[in-house]
């Protein structure tokens, strides 16, 4: 944990952390409905192929699905938002940094 010169550094610094976490969670949940989505087709191609029917056909049939459709959309959702936290938390380390530089050239003067 660094150093802070000022409370303000801190909170900035502080909530670059919070927000690093909570893009963790939602890229947790991402690789989540990722699997459960590689899981469904493994399974479905699987449960075709017994039947006799082709690979392709069964991978048309499993993209059908709403279970297919619900686990790429969560994917798609979790990744975005992560993104979206990972930018906060960068935005909010460079004020953190801007506010040490700042109290920096304060010491100097």
């Amino acid at each position: 944990m660094p150093r802070f010169r000022s409370e303000e550094e801190r909170a900035a610094w502080s909530l670059a952390e919070s927000l690093v976490e909570q893009a963790v969670t939602m890229m947790r949940q991402a690789e989540s409905a990722l699997e459960k989505w590689r899981l469904g087709k493994q399974l479905t191609l699987e449960a075709c192929a017994q039947r006799g029917i082709s690979p392709t056909d069964a991978e048309i049939r499993w993209s059908s699905t709403a279970v297919a459709k619900n686990a790429l959309t969560d994917n798609s959702f979790h990744v975005g938002l992560a993104t979206m936290y990972y930018n906060a938390a960068a935005a909010h380390y460079s004020r953190a940094l801007y506010l040490r530089s700042l109290e920096a050239m304060d010491y100097t003067v």
